[in-house]
């Protein structure tokens, strides 16, 4: 294996795992899943049929979508295999790189991690996919943790492009600039950001996914018009403008007026703007059209960015199916 594509153990041969090793099968990576309990010889083999059964129908899926055809479909699969934990020293000796999935439970994680570092080469970096668990608070258990930081995937791993990179406060920079270049060239689009409860998308996502079901329980809409919403309204505008670029398209100063009617109107602090919006409404910072908001858009073309922005919204309504011609 070449060191352009290291060999990736993933410590655990549950969900996450088998989507992380789909991800980067696909992308000409050799994947060992590593069990991480102690089982008889019959137990493993059940759980090896069942993870490379599973990882054999994601390839399948794959193909039929087109992404694949037969040969390479049957060479992507090829590259997955299962470990069990007897094995684990010598598969962790000539891994690349270590993901860790096992389930969301500190001490479970802190024992298999602190275990696998102790098998690995000193420059292998270790990562862990929790969604919930600081980097941190897990860093501890593991020898050398300047390698160590948090990869946080979405579900389904091997389709959904975004992954989360959080450092710790222990972690290398060079760690971080290697997982994103890792992680751009199996196609993935990595974000980093601080070792906050929550990252980036599992904060947003608990708060709409938790207004959502609010919405249900006071009968403000039927489940089925809620989703069509998202779909059709919500993400369909931030699937081609993030929020806080849609702030500044329609100005923080609608937001900010929003925020105060909804406080009142639905009497409850979590409509409140945050700060910011205030300090950039006194600071002159309404978005594009006073020319900054979050982001700075002097020397920008807005006329032109509007247009490639509108022009990905109209791409959008005919995957959607619903560019329809004009009645004349």
């Amino acid at each position: 294996m070449t060191s352009e594509r290291p060999a990736i153990a993933c410590l655990g041969a549950g969900r996450m795992g088998r989507g992380i090793a789909v991800a980067f099968a696909y992308a000409g990576h050799a994947v060992i899943m590593i069990d991480v309990k102690p089982r008889t010889t019959d137990q493993f083999s059940k759980l090896e049929s069942e993870a490379l059964d599973e990882v054999r129908k994601t390839v399948g899926s794959l193909m039929r979508f087109g992404l694949l055809n037969e040969s390479e479909a049957e060479r992507v699969g090829s590259r997955v295999t299962v470990a069990p934990l007897d094995a684990s020293a010598s598969v962790l000796a000539g891994a690349g790189l270590v993901f860790e999935g096992v389930p969301e439970v500190v001490e479970l994680k802190r024992d298999v991690l602190a275990a696998a570092s102790k098998d690995v080469r000193r420059d292998v970096i270790i990562a862990s996919t929790t969604s919930t668990i600081l980097v941190d608070d897990l860093s501890g258990a593991i020898e050398h943790p300047e390698r160590f930081l948090n990869v946080h995937w979405l579900n389904p791993a091997y389709l959904i492009p975004l992954v989360e990179i959080s450092p710790g406060v222990k972690t290398n920079q060079t760690v971080v600039d290697r997982v994103t270049a890792l992680l751009e060239g199996i196609g993935k689009v990595p974000v980093v950001c601080a070792a906050k409860p929550g990252f980036i998308v599992p904060r947003i996502q608990a708060l709409a996914m938790n207004e959502a079901a609010r919405m249900v329980e006071e009968g403000v809409a039927t489940p089925e018009d809620i989703d069509k919403a998202i779909r059709y309204g919500f993400g369909f505008r931030y699937a081609v403008l993030g929020l806080l670029e849609f702030i500044d398209w329609g100005g923080g100063d609608i937001l900010y007026y929003a925020s105060r009617y909804l406080e009142g109107a639905l009497h409850s602090d979590r409509y409140r703007a945050p700060e910011v919006i205030s300090n950039n409404m006194r600071d002159g910072r309404i978005g594009m059209r006073t020319g900054a908001g979050f982001v700075d858009y002097s020397g920008l073309d807005i006329d032109a960015y509007r247009e490639r922005r509108l022009a990905a919204m109209v791409d959008l309504l005919r995957h959607f199916g619903l560019a329809r011609p004009p009645v004349v």
